[in-house]
C-alpha cells in the first residue's frame, strides 16, 4: 500500500495558501492606497531594506532618488507587501524540496515544480511594477498571477487530501464542464477588475446598475483595452481619457451581470439536483460568497470606493474562486 502524503507537507501547503491570500489583500491594499510606488527600486526601498526612517536615512535617500517625495506610509505598505511576498516564496520554495523528495509517496510533482516558476515569475513581475511605473498590464498581470498562485496552492491542498471520500453522484457529474467554464468565466471577470483598477477606472461610473447617463454613446474600444500604452513617466493614476476609462468600467460591469447570472444558474442546479452533503454545501457557500461579493461592488459604487469595502472585494473575488475550485474538484473526481 503506498503511503499518505507526508502531514508537513499537507500542513506547509495550507500555511501557504494563508500567506497567498494575505500577499493577495496587501496587493490590494497597496494599490488601492496608491502606494505601488511608495519605494522606487526594488526589492529594498531606497536602497534599504525597510523604509527610510531617521534624518540621515531620509537626507541620503533624497539625495539618491531626488525625483521622489518620501512618502514613509506608503513605502511601508509596499514593503510589507514585498515581505509577505518573499516569504510565500520561500514556503513554496520549500513545498518544491518536499515535493521531491516524497515523489513517491503519493505526492504531486509537477504542480509545485510549475508553482516555484510561477512565483519567480511573480518576483520578476513585482520588478517590472515599479520599474515600469505602473504600467496597466504589467500590474494587471501581477495581479492574475497573485490569484493563480493562490489557486494552484489550492489545488495542490485538494490534490493532497483526496483521501477525504465524496459520495459520487451520476446524474451531477456531468456539470463538472459547467463548472470549469464558471471558472474561465470568474476569472475574467477578475482579470477585468484588475484592467479596471490598474487604469484608475473605478470611479468612473457612479450610477447603476450600468453607468450614469448618456454611456452608451460614449464607448470608446480604441485604446481602452490597448496593452502596451504610449510611453508615459509614470503611470500612477491613469494615463486614459474619461471615455476609454468608462468603457473599461462598463465591460466591468457588463461582466459582473454575465457572471453572476452563469453562476447563479450553477448554483441552483448543483443544489436542487445533488442529494450529495458536500455538494449542497458548496452550492450554498458558493450563493453566499456571490452575494456578498455582489453587495461589495454595489457598495463601491454607492459609498465611492471605501478603502476597506474594496480590499473586501479583491478578498471575496479570491474566496469565491476558491469556492468555485473546490466544487469543480469534486465534481471531476472519479466514484
Amino acid at each position: 500500500m503506498q503511503k499518505q502524503p507526508p502531514i508537513i507537507l499537507k500542513r506547509l501547503v495550507f500555511m501557504s495558501i494563508v500567506v497567498a491570500l494575505i500577499v493577495v489583500s496587501l496587493g490590494a491594499y497597496t494599490r488601492l492606497t496608491h502606494a505601488g510606488l511608495g519605494c522606487p527600486d526594488w526589492p529594498g526601498c531606497y536602497g534599504m531594506l525597510d523604509v527610510p526612517d531617521t534624518a540621515a536615512q531620509i537626507e541620503k535617500a533624497q539625495q539618491a532618488f531626488p525625483e521622489h517625495e518620501i512618502v514613509p506610509h506608503k513605502a511601508w505598505n509596499e514593503m510589507i507587501h514585498r515581505y509577505f511576498a518573499g516569504s510565500l516564496g520561500l514556503l513554496i520554495l520549500a513545498i518544491a524540496w518536499l515535493s521531491v523528495k516524497y515523489r513517491h509517496q503519493k505526492v504531486p510533482l509537477k504542480l509545485p515544480l510549475f508553482l516555484l516558476l510561477l512565483v519567480s515569475f511573480q518576483a520578476a513581475l513585482g520588478m517590472w511594477t515599479v520599474t515600469m511605473k505602473l504600467m496597466p498590464v504589467v500590474v494587471m498581470t501581477h495581479l492574475i498571477g497573485g490569484f493563480t498562485t493562490l489557486c494552484l496552492l489550492f489545488l495542490l491542498y485538494l490534490r493532497l487530501n483526496n483521501n477525504v471520500l465524496i459520495s459520487g453522484e451520476l446524474a451531477i457529474k456531468k456539470y463538472a464542464k459547467y463548472a470549469v467554464i464558471g471558472i474561465v468565466i470568474l476569472s475574467a471577470q477578475i482579470a477585468l477588475g484588475g484592467w479596471t483598477s490598474s487604469n484608475y477606472a473605478a470611479l468612473t461610473c457612479t450610477e447603476l446598475p450600468i453607468c450614469q447617463s448618456g454611456w452608451l454613446e460614449r464607448l470608446t474600444f480604441s485604446e481602452a483595452f490597448d496593452l502596451i500604452p504610449p510611453e508615459k513617466p509614470s503611470y500612477e493614476f491613469g494615463h486614459l481619457p474619461h471615455n476609454d476609462r468608462l468603457t473599461i468600467h462598463v465591460m466591468h460591469r457588463l461582466g459582473a451581470i454575465v457572471t453572476v447570472l452563469y453562476l447563479a444558474w450553477l448554483i441552483m442546479v448543483v443544489f436542487t439536483r445533488s442529494q450529495t452533503r458536500f455538494f449542497r454545501n458548496s452550492a450554498l457557500i458558493l450563493a453566499l460568497l456571490l452575494l456578498v461579493q455582489v453587495s461589495l461592488g454595489i457598495s463601491n459604487v454607492w459609498f465611492s470606493l471605501p478603502l476597506a469595502v474594496a480590499v473586501s472585494h479583491n478578498i471575496i473575488a479570491a474566496c469565491l474562486l476558491l469556492a468555485l475550485i473546490k466544487l469543480t474538484h469534486g465534481l471531476k473526481r472519479r466514484i
